[in-house]
C-alpha cells in the first residue's frame, strides 16, 4: 500500500509528488537472469516530501530484502583505504580504542574486518544467513538478526559505540531501528553514521539517484533532526568521499542530571520552614498567584501555613489557589486582615511588590523575597 505520511515525523506528504517516475527498475539487487526476462517489468517510482520535517521519501513499501546488506563498494581497494583511515581517526578521536563497537547491517562483513582493525572490540549484526556464516568462516563475531523495534536485545550488547554505513536509507522504520540501537548502548556511547548525500543530488541536478532501494534521501539537515528527535547529539556532520556521503558523527544523549534542582528544593524548603515557624496563628502571607508560587505551596506543604495569596491582577483576585485552595485577595486585604509576614513569590517584580508595601501598608511587616538561589529576609 501506498505511504502517505513521513515515516519519521508522522506528518502527512505534500500532495503532489516532487518527482515521478515510470518503467523503474523495482529493485537494484538481485538482478534478473535471461530466464526471469519474460516476467520482469518495470514499475512507477514517486518521490515525495514531508510537509512536516521537510524528509524526502519514496511513498512505496520497502524491497523484499531491506533487511539485508549488499555491498558492491567492499571490492574497492580505494574505498577499503578511506575507511582504515576514517575508522582509525574515528576511534582515536572519541577515545574508543579497546572498547566494544558493533556495525548494524554488517553485510559480509567488508568492513567490520577494517573497524576490528583499528583497535577496537568489534561486532556486527546481519540479517542475512549466508553473510552471518561468511563472516563467521572469516573470524569475525557477527549475529544474525535486525532491529525490528526499540526493546530488541542485542547478544554482547551493551556497546560503546556503533558503526551504521549506508543502510539507514533503506529502512521503513529508521525511528525503531535507531531507538532499538539506542537501547543497546552504554550512557555517553558514539556512533558513526553514514547515508548517500542527497544535498549533492540537488545541487548538481542528479536526477538518476533515485530507487526502489532507497526509501530516504537524507540532507545534512534531515539527517541530524532524524538522528537528534531519536536520542543522538550531533558531534560533527560532514560530506565524504567526493562528496557521495554525509557522514555523522553521534554521541547517545543522556538522562539529565537534576540533582542541583533537588537539593535547591531541600534548601529552599527548610529556610521557607524555618522562616514560617516564626510566626504563629497561620498569620503569614504570601505575594504572587503564579505557577511558581502555586508549585511552591504544593510541593513544600505549607498550606496550612498561609493565610492567603496577594495578586494585583483582578482576574485572580476572589478565586483560590489550585490543589492548595487558599484564597487569593487582592494587597487592600493587608488593611482589613492584616498578617504578620509576607513572603514575595513574583519572579522579576518582587523588588517591585517590596517597595509597594513598604509605600503602601505596614512599614514594619516582615518581608521576605523567595530568589532562585533561596531565601531572602528584607
Amino acid at each position: 500500500m501506498p505511504v502517505n505520511k513521513c515515516r519519521v515525523c508522522g506528518n502527512i506528504f505534500y500532495e503532489e509528488p516532487l518527482l515521478r517516475y515510470e518503467n523503474m527498475p523495482k529493485a537494484a539487487q538481485y538482478l534478473p537472469d535471461a530466464e526471469s526476462l519474460k516476467h520482469e517489468k518495470g514499475v512507477d517510482l514517486e518521490v515525495f516530501q514531508c510537509s512536516g520535517c521537510g524528509l524526502v521519501q519514496l511513498n512505496s513499501d520497502p524491497v523484499p530484502y531491506y533487511r539485508e546488506v549488499i555491498r558492491a563498494a567492499g571490492v574497492s581497494e580505494a574505498m577499503k583505504e578511506f575507511h582504515v583511515k576514517q575508522f582509525d581517526g574515528f576511534v582515536q578521536n572519541l577515545s574508543i580504542k579497546g572498547r566494544k563497537v558493533i556495525e548494524i547491517g554488517c553485510g559480509r562483513g567488508e568492513y567490520l574486518s577494517l573497524i576490528e582493525k583499528s583497535g577496537v572490540d568489534a561486532y556486527g549484526l546481519e540479517y542475512s544467513e549466508d553473510s552471518v556464516k561468511h563472516c563467521l568462516e572469516n573470524g569475525l563475531k557477527v549475529s544474525k538478526g535486525f532491529i525490528e523495534n526499540s526493546k530488541d536485545k542485542l547478544n554482547y550488547a551493551p556497546f560503546d559505540a556503533f558503526i551504521m554505513l549506508n543502510y539507514l536509507e533503506h529502512l521503513p522504520d529508521p525511528n525503531e531501528t535507531l531507538r532499538g540501537i539506542y537501547q543497546n548502548l552504554i550512557d555517553g556511547a558514539v556512533g558513526l553514521i553514514e547515508v548517500p548525500n542527497f544535498d549533492m543530488d540537488l545541487r548538481d541536478g542528479l536526477f538518476y539517484n533515485f530507487v526502489f532501494d532507497h526509501l530516504f534521501y537524507f540532507t545534512q539537515d534531515s539527517l541530524k533532526t532524524t538522528l537528534t528527535s531519536n536520542g543522538f547529539d550531533i558531534i560533527d556532520c560532514n560530506e565524504i568521499w567526493h562528496n557521495n556521503i554525509i557522514s555523522c558523527s553521534v554521541k547517545k544523549k543522556i538522562k539529565l542530571d537534576i540533582s542541583h534542582v533537588i537539593n535547591n528544593k531541600v534548601k529552599i524548603q527548610k529556610e521557607i520552614e524555618e522562616y514560617l515557624s516564626l510566626f504563629k496563628n497561620n498569620n503569614v502571607a504570601i505575594w504572587g498567584a503564579s505557577h511558581q508560587a502555586f508549585t511552591v505551596i504544593s510541593s513544600l506543604n505549607i498550606t496550612a501555613k498561609i493565610k492567603y495569596v496577594i495578586d494585583s491582577s483582578v482576574f485572580k483576585q476572589g478565586r483560590y489557589t489550585p490543589a492548595t485552595h487558599i484564597p487569593i485577595v487582592a494587597p487592600g486585604a493587608l488593611n482589613g486582615d492584616p498578617v504578620a509576614a509576607i513572603i514575595v513569590m513574583a519572579a522579576g517584580y518582587s523588588d517591585e511588590v517590596v517597595r509597594i508595601i513598604r509605600r503602601e501598608f505596614d512599614k514594619h511587616i516582615n518581608v521576605a523575597i523567595l530568589r532562585q538561589t533561596g531565601l531572602e529576609i528584607i
